[in-house]
């Protein structure tokens, strides 16, 4: 983090994953929706979960657990889908991230957000941008563009919205 980002608050959209509490910084969140079918892409990564027609538009849903090898999210009540959405030098995108559940806004002080823990050449920690702490809980700050941030699945998102614009 930068100086300017030493002081201060910063916002997120908090979701669970199984038992884990994640954050996504509130700012690339575009909408959350409720569970919906999702057409399944063939050739994809098992984590693509496929696309979700949202107004008209194709967007491509990754499911999150299965991306951090946490076992599959499964439809229920409180599963929601995040749209997020990136700013690239061609425009933007629009990516969706199924969750277990979506909880709140938290607003956590910087001072409060921890660089993500040293875990070993192991496991990869590379998704985590912090770990913030509330109410004696820690919380696992996502870095959005680097969840979803390979090229080939952000050119996934724009193949995607050009293919509904054509439609």
């Amino acid at each position: 983090m930068d100086d300017a980002s030493q002081t201060g608050t910063e916002r997120f959209l908090s979701l669970t994953l199984g038992e884990v509490l994640f954050a996504i910084d509130i700012f690339t969140v575009r909408e959350i929706l409720d569970y919906t079918e999702i057409t399944r892409i063939p050739q994809t990564p098992a984590f693509m979960r496929g696309v979700v027609n949202v107004r008209g538009a194709a967007i491509p849903v990754m499911d999150l657990r299965m991306r951090f090898g946490l076992g599959r999210v499964e439809p229920g009540l409180n599963t929601r889908i995040v749209i997020l959405e990136f700013k690239k030098e061609s425009g933007t995108s629009a990516f969706g991230v199924l969750a277990d559940s979506v909880k709140e806004v938290l607003e956590l002080e910087t001072s409060r957000i921890d660089p993500p823990p040293l875990m070993g050449t192991a496991v990869k920690v590379d998704f985590i941008r912090g770990v913030g702490k509330q109410d004696g809980r820690f919380i696992l700050i996502l870095d959005a563009p680097k969840v979803v941030g390979s090229e080939e699945l952000l050119e996934l998102a724009v193949v995607m919205e050009n293919m509904s614009g054509a439609a």
